[in-house]
């Protein structure tokens, strides 16, 4: 609806010569007084009553009970102001790209409604504009401040290196070194097997980090014991033995493995139950590219009464983008103005990265088995209750995709290929995601995912989440939506959009927050 009416509020706006071009650049809400304030960019001489004919045109379009009063700016830009304005936007949106320019290699070549420009960039730079994402992206952030159309291209030139221009390169990020936490073991006491007294634990959650023999502690929380038949080649003869499968929990995560016992010790080992404190001393292996943990000796030991896990520290947000960019989401047609009236300032005082996932399965926790590997990462920032920012990127896979996950999402292997490797990926969604809370729908399931691969790569995301799928669940009554799932709720609000699909996936949700958070008033504690 807010799309409908910003068209038509434009197009009666645009009826009168001096306006034909005219831009809505914002709406300035001043509560005590109900008075809106418009301001409209114009590229051409318009009569002074248009003012008051704008005023009056204003006035329909908003709330009972609001007065317009009406703010036009007549802005013609010169070549410096367009190559300024370029400069500045390249370099805080596209910052590798805009490390190898300066201003004065921005061309302006002006219209008579609005301007061509191009970048002038040596061979071998291309590539940073190959996709046309950058140049897209700066034509429409022109649009936005600048009557006209703007259209931008590249021009390969021969350049001359500027050795001050070295200095001016972004800086190599310090390098991290993971922090591998631990606890002291309290009641040591031995069941099966110990050369040395373990003194201390490796955290769960830091244990796929961990070098050489360690130990863990905690809770059994699943113990099973399970037979097998092994052959004994001196006598020549099948024999059946025990094995244990069991899982310990310490408070920062999950470990599962396997145990066989001593033949001596099976007794002692069988008699142990879920809830029991036990110290698991072994070693990390890799197999199929996974890192599990191989349990040697098995003993009695409990964490400290009362333990807290000490929060790990992070690595810093990176001060650059590495492999994925974001980019400006542009609404084309100036939509939300008018709706943006009836937002909480909940919704506009605080940042949202409402993210989405696309992965190779449904293991989304050690616990469970080998981790599924994320494919893509879609996310779109809220920013003062508009959309702002979105970021999207395929993240390469070296597992063949299922026929199940090709057809739910679409994505193929060969869309992978290229794909920026997880590592960076996370990187760069940690850096999008700073300072900001996280949504999603269903958004444990996702958030799991990036808190695994987070940790992996020192990035510990410990932002506030907010979920859509409880929202919902709060919003509606039986029957106002068949179910709560994505594509039901989107069904409620008309939103229409490519399911299953990261970023659209993202999008859609991104602007089901904003309707729930709306009709809530304000954010939930």
């Amino acid at each position: 609806m807010a799309i409908d009416r910003t068209e038509e509020y434009l197009k009666k706006v645009r009826e009168t010569e001096g306006m034909k071009n005219a831009i809505l650049s914002s709406i300035a809400v001043d509560k005590n007084r109900a008075v809106a304030e418009f301001t409209l960019i114009t590229d051409r001489a318009y009569a002074p009553t248009e003012s008051e004919r704008l005023r009056s045109l204003s006035a329909r379009f908003l709330p009972e009970g609001f007065s317009a009063e009406v703010n036009i700016v007549k802005r013609v830009p010169d070549r410096e102001i367009l190559q300024k304005t370029v400069y500045k936007y390249l370099t805080a949106s596209f910052p590798a790209a805009a490390a190898f320019m300066q201003e004065k290699d921005i061309e302006i070549e002006l219209l008579s409604s609005g301007a061509h420009f191009y970048f002038n960039i040596a061979s071998g730079e291309q590539t940073l504009f190959s996709s046309g994402k950058i140049l897209d992206s700066v034509s429409a952030y022109l649009k936005t401040l600048f009557c006209g159309t703007f259209y931008g291209d590249v021009k390969l030139v021969e350049k001359v290196i500027d050795e001050g221009l070295l200095d001016e390169l972004p800086e190599t990020e310090e390098e991290y070194v993971p922090e591998i936490r631990a606890f002291p073991i309290n009641e040591f006491s031995k069941l099966d097997g110990v050369d040395e007294l373990p003194k201390h634990a490796v955290y769960i959650a830091d244990a796929p980090m961990a070098e050489g023999q360690f130990s863990v502690c905690g809770t059994l929380v699943f113990f099973e014991e399970r037979k097998y038949i092994k052959h004994n080649e001196k006598t020549n003869e099948d024999v059946e033995k025990s094995r244990f499968s069991l899982t310990v929990s310490d408070g920062t995560g999950n470990l599962r493995t396997t145990y066989f016992p001593k033949k001596a010790t099976v007794d002692k080992v069988r008699e142990l139950k879920a809830g029991d404190f036990v110290v698991l001393t072994g070693e990390n292996e890799e197999y199929n590219g996974a890192v599990s943990f191989k349990a040697s000796k098995l003993n009695f030991g409990r964490p400290p009464e009362n333990f807290e896990p000490v929060k790990r520290k992070s690595k810093p947000v990176p001060k650059f983008y590495h492999a994925v960019f974001p980019e400006e989401y542009v609404d084309y047609t100036q939509a939300g103005f008018f709706d943006n009236l009836g937002k909480p300032d909940d919704l506009k005082q605080n940042v949202f990265v409402v993210f989405d996932l696309e992965t190779t399965g449904l293991v989304h926790q050690p616990s469970m088995g080998k981790m599924d590997k994320i494919i893509e990462i879609g996310a779109v920032k809220i920013v003062n209750g508009e959309m702002k920012e979105k970021f999207s990127s395929f993240v390469a896979c070296k597992d063949k995709l299922s026929p199940e996950i090709i057809k739910l999402t679409g994505i193929v292997d060969s869309d992978l290929v290229g794909a920026p490797p997880i590592e960076e990926v996370i990187a760069d969604f940690y850096k999008f995601a700073d300072g900001a809370y996280l949504v999603g729908h269903n958004v444990q399931f996702d958030l799991d995912f990036v808190k695994y691969y987070g940790n992996e790569n020192g990035y510990t995301f410990d932002h506030k989440p907010f979920d859509t799928l409880t929202l919902s669940q709060e919003r509606f009554r039986a029957g106002e939506v068949p179910n709560y799932k994505l594509n039901s709720v989107a069904d409620y609000y008309g939103f229409t959009f490519n399911h299953h699909r990261a970023f659209d996936d993202a999008c859609v949700t991104a602007k089901i927050f904003i309707e729930l958070i709306k009709a809530r008033g304000k954010l939930p504690l």
